[in-house]
């Protein structure tokens, strides 16, 4: 792959299965499956699924990230008969190495070298072009590069529904829910917990505590659950996202709140004004559920005056699963 791929060889992103093809014992293919690109405008319009569930369900789309021919194989039907039979196997053996199944594939071509022949001639559809953008280890690249073909093959005839949908089905789940946020929702958020008093005293204060609760309350929307996982959250933010959030600004970057910070603030903050602030924000942007459920559950180790288990009632949307209140 190094020696013979215009791209060279690729490393291992995320969930990984490689292939080769063989014939009399001779390598006469190679091709490799990874993890789906976390943004992509063409596919997101053809599945039609609301961007606060899409982080959770990428896990169901795999992305055919290289396929070379090698040189003294360039046969007519080779590349179409490859990539068929990689279809039909790839499915149980996600199933089986990754443990969650798969449900559509996508795959990007350069039109300034290829014309995308193999995938069209084993039909998989051609939905539009990506806007050029490359994802780095800051963000984005600034300017866009060549647009590349979009190609989308459904690995079963309701893919396109199974992923739109609001509520997946148990063998579709890959984990808790979650949900991307948007760059607004980032902004926003802060705002929310401005009029929040600050618990802690003045001195030695290096991040604001709308900004550390803001963070806290991404975290959880996107599926974390604890201190540490909310601090790792934080972490693996972009300086962009942390511009967002209006973090403290140090020698021309932006640094998170550790986690000593997030767990003193969530400790010693008023729970009753931390339950107003994020009801407003529900009521901002939860308003696409069209019914909501009662929900009831037993705290666990919290023990009222009494001697008695707190019970908490909460109504949760259905289409966003954002909780609109709590009742104890």
């Amino acid at each position: 792959m190094q020696e013979h791929h215009y791209l060279g060889r690729l490393p291992k992103i995320s969930e990984t299965l490689w292939y080769i093809a063989l014939w009399q014992d001779q390598w006469i293919a190679l091709l490799s499956f990874s993890a789906a690109a976390w943004k992509c405008a063409a596919r997101d319009r053809w599945i039609g699924w609301d961007s606060r569930h899409q982080y959770d369900r990428l896990k169901l789309i795999a992305n055919n990230s290289r396929f070379l021919i090698l040189p003294d194989w360039h046969l007519p039907n080779l590349g179409s008969r490859v990539l068929s039979l990689c279809q039909r196997r790839l499915p149980t053996d996600w199933l089986e190495t990754f443990g969650h199944p798969l449900v559509l594939l996508e795959t990007f071509v350069d039109p300034q070298r290829f014309h995308g022949t193999v995938y069209k001639a084993s039909n998989w559809l051609h939905v539009g072009q990506s806007r050029g953008f490359r994802r780095t280890g800051k963000g984005y690249t600034p300017k866009s590069h060549s647009p590349k073909m979009v190609f989308l093959k459904p690995l079963q005839p309701d893919a396109r529904e199974l992923l739109s949908r609001p509520i997946l089905e148990p063998p579709y789940r890959t984990g808790g829910t979650k949900m991307m946020l948007k760059a607004e929702q980032m902004r926003s958020l802060p705002d929310f917990f401005a009029r929040i008093p600050d618990p802690r005293r003045i001195q030695g204060r290096r991040h604001r505590i709308s900004t550390v609760l803001a963070i806290a309350a991404g975290a959880i929307l996107c599926g974390m659950r604890g201190y540490k996982a909310i601090s790792d959250w934080a972490e693996s933010l972009g300086q962009k996202a942390r511009e967002r959030f209006r973090c403290r600004r140090e020698k021309d970057r932006f640094v998170v709140p550790s986690e000593y910070v997030i767990r003193d603030v969530l400790i010693r903050v008023d729970p009753q004004h931390l339950d107003s602030a994020l009801q407003q924000w529900n009521e901002a942007y939860g308003k696409q559920d069209q019914s909501l459920a009662i929900d009831g559950k037993t705290m666990c180790n919290a023990i009222d005056d009494q001697g008695y288990q707190t019970h908490i009632m909460s109504a949760i949307g259905h289409e966003t699963k954002s909780c609109y209140t709590q009742k104890k």
